[in-house]
């Protein structure tokens, strides 16, 4: 037997237990008492609301008709046509028009004398005989309906809580590590780090804790299918902007960011108040901010060079460590041509040509750099 007088005890303990919307779980738990009061009382084809009270725990149970002109009912002339039509394989235009199921439906005259407000395409509702009890089948029938319908809550709870957390840093524990990804244990849910997402080389041991960068969350008949990365650009600079607090407060912007991941990043900042200096500002004191960002991603080198909208300067500076002495623009092509010092050279190239690759990516410009001549 299912009884009704529990019913709000049970909404409550669901959804603190669940972590799910009262409201939501309410939902649920009538179009369960719709369901089973259809089937006890064998109102097949009919469509049938229950609306609970969770104070009093009382239900009310309504017959739901949807309102049509006469205009818009087929008449039997018509009827017999689109029979006939159908027969000959012939197709039928009448789609504007309705089959009048007085189960389904009621007339506008008859409703506008329920609700003098009454328009076509309304829903109206039409009290039914209360019910406290229900026997064993439509109990039976409510616990599956309930089952299913907290499953899909559930789903879309979480789908809806990662959604909000795409491209934003989560906090996750290694739970095991397979060839086709690494899987993390976020709470509530689980996320897949692809391979291509892992940073080379970096190892994940069961239990460790580490952030990731939630790249995209995509629905699943099993539940959200969450998309972790720590080799995304992003994953560095949302570290920086949970380290800095002028990054928070947009005082301090991060402009491009450019990555190699695990060996190198360039990052360039620019300051939105002149008594700002952002490079100090994500560097902090004795490279304390810095210091917690490159904790995080192991053995990669992070460099935080100022941001100019003068494109020989930003060049400059994103050729850094190397000092250059001029930069020659070819706006054409999109290509910056650096030139340095002998000395200069292999600084400002890099070990198999990542400094001047980064700068590229950084600025948006094609490098070369040349030598003094």
């Amino acid at each position: 037997m299912l009884d009704l007088k529990a019913i709000s005890t049970f909404i409550a303990q669901i959804a603190e237990e669940k972590d799910l919307d009262k409201e939501q779980v309410k939902e649920v738990v009538e179009q369960a008492l719709a369901s089973a009061y259809k089937k006890e009382l064998g109102l097949k084809n009919q469509k049938v609301e229950a609306e609970l009270d969770t104070s009093s725990g009382k239900v009310n149970f309504f017959k739901v008709l949807q309102v049509v002109d006469p205009s818009q009912i087929l008449t039997p002339e018509e009827l017999e046509e689109i029979k006939q039509k159908r027969e000959k394989g012939e197709e039928v235009d009448k789609k504007d028009k309705i089959r009048f199921d007085p189960k389904k439906h009621i007339l506008l005259e008859d409703a506008q004398k329920i609700d003098p407000k009454a328009q076509p395409g309304d829903k109206i509702k039409i009290p039914l005989e209360s019910k406290v009890e229900f026997g064993r089948i439509a109990a039976q029938t409510a616990k599956q309906v309930i089952t299913q319908g907290l499953k899909e809550l559930e789903k879309l709870t979480l789908l809806k809580e990662f959604k909000e957390k795409e491209g934003e840093i989560v906090s996750g524990i290694v739970q095991r590590v397979e060839e086709k990804g690494v899987y993390f244990d976020l709470g509530r849910a689980t996320g897949i780090m692809l391979p291509k997402d892992q940073i080379p080389g970096e190892r994940y041991e069961i239990g460790k804790r580490l952030k990731l960068y939630l790249l995209k969350v995509e629905e699943d008949t099993q539940g959200p299918k969450i998309f972790l990365s720590r080799s995304h650009p992003k994953f560095v600079s949302k570290l920086f902007e949970l380290e800095v607090p002028e990054i928070q407060a947009g005082q301090v912007e991060i402009k491009s960011i450019a990555r190699e991941p695990g060996s190198r990043t360039k990052m360039a900042v620019f300051s939105h108040q002149k008594e700002i200096d952002p490079v100090g500002s994500c560097i902090g004191q004795r490279g304390s901010r810095v210091g917690a960002v490159l904790s995080e991603l192991g053995q990669e080198k992070v460099d935080i060079i100022a941001y100019s909208d003068k494109e020989e300067e930003f060049i400059k500076n994103a050729l850094a460590p190397a000092k250059v002495k001029e930069v020659k623009l070819d706006k054409e092509k999109n290509r910056a041509l650096a030139l340095v010092e002998k000395d200069q050279l292999s600084l400002a190239i890099g070990k198999d040509g990542q400094n001047v690759r980064l700068a590229s990516k950084l600025t948006g410009w094609k490098i070369d750099v040349e030598t003094i001549t």
